[in-house]
């Protein structure tokens, strides 16, 4: 009988990083969710059953981590791909942006992913190898107004991506995800704090060339071809999933 492998996924509860835990389970994984929504999270493993694995964790704390891992390897074994799609957005530019949400975004969307690899690598190494998917954001190749810390953490995390491809290569492998806009909890909410939440999503769907924003699922699928050996000679790159965001000129549809 074939050996398992076994998968970590941060933010794993809801959106994208659910979307992976059902796909990668499809792929005859054992999934390991990590969040701290620890309603959804219960509900996720409740759903997926004894190959699903929640364990509440706020992954930009090292010491939640640390023993967070502990418990998954020790539940399913040594990791064999990691999944860094913890995330937040927070709107604001430089004057706006207090210490403590700079602070918070850094953490949450850049420090966490440090974190969770460093503990991964450790693992990866005694089978041998692995693959780390960091999802970054579009917003690591463009930037909108007001999101001075997202756009910071996104980008950073492309520097991060290469420096684990070219430390660890070739037995450990490190890519990079760009998503546009997703269709998440976490994009509802950040536009409900608009004045006109409808008016800012068709905004959104407008942006894009697919006239249209992505699906949890539209990602994990690129998420789960990136980790898998089919995508065996990509590593330190970012793939963008961002349904042509920001190639085309303004206004220049005749």
């Amino acid at each position: 009988m074939k050996t398992k492998k076994n998968v970590i996924i941060t933010g794993g509860a809801k959106g994208v990083g659910a979307a992976c835990a059902r796909l990668f389970l499809k792929e005859s994984y054992n999934v390991v969710i990590l969040d701290v929504d620890h309603f959804s999270g219960k509900n996720l493993e409740s759903e997926l059953g004894e190959t699903c694995f929640f364990i509440a964790c706020d992954v930009s704390e090292e010491k939640e981590v640390k023993e967070a891992f502990k418990k998954a390897i020790g539940h399913f074994g040594e990791i064999s791909v990691l999944i860094n799609n913890a995330g937040i957005q927070v709107y604001g530019n430089l004057l706006d942006t207090s210490e403590d949400v700079w602070d918070h975004v850094m953490n949450v969307n850049l420090k966490s992913h440090y974190l969770c690899a460093k503990e991964s690598v450790s693992s990866m190494l005694k089978l041998g190898g692995g693959v780390i998917i960091n999802v970054s954001s579009v917003q690591a190749f463009i930037s909108q107004q007001n999101v001075a810390a997202y756009t910071t953490s996104k980008s950073a995390l492309l520097g991060l991506t290469r420096s684990i491809a070219v430390d660890y290569g070739p037995n450990i492998r490190c890519v990079a995800i760009c998503p546009g806009s997703i269709d998440t909890p976490m994009f509802r909410d950040a536009i409900s704090k608009s004045k006109d939440p409808e008016k800012v999503f068709r905004e959104c769907e407008q942006m894009h060339l697919m006239e249209r924003i992505a699906k949890p699922e539209e990602v994990a699928e690129l998420i789960g071809f990136a980790a898998s050996d089919k995508a065996s000679f990509i590593t330190g790159q970012a793939l963008r999933i961002d349904g042509g965001l920001g190639i085309s000129i303004p206004g220049s549809k005749q």
